[in-house]
């Protein structure tokens, strides 16, 4: 089994950057760790206090894509950080690595 990282970056509504960190901090992450999703790094970026990321680490490509779909459609998140979440984001992009590659 070949562990992988995810790597999420966004580009936030201008001025959000402060507010979608403390949702991270407060919800969005601990809803993830409570899944058993390993939340390796997340925070503002420190070229643009609007621009965000997150680093999250799987056991492989097909149990990253599993665990995902479930907790987007698990009643936590639905009714939990997502609606304000999604409408802090202009735009994301997604990035998949194979672990050994993201820790050299």
């Amino acid at each position: 089994m070949s562990k992988v990282v995810e790597i999420l970056q966004y580009r936030l509504q201008t001025g959000s950057g402060e507010r979608f960190h403390h949702i991270m901090q407060h919800d969005s992450v601990p809803l993830h760790k409570a899944a058993g999703i390993t939340v390796l790094e997340y925070g503002i970026s420190l070229h643009d206090p609007d621009a965000y990321y997150l680093l999250r680490r799987f056991d492989g490509m097909a149990e990253m894509e599993q665990v995902l779909q479930d907790f987007y459609r698990s009643q936590a998140w639905l009714a939990g950080p997502r609606t304000e979440i999604v409408a802090l984001i202009e735009e994301s992009h997604r990035v998949v690595l194979p672990y050994q590659l993201a820790v050299v």
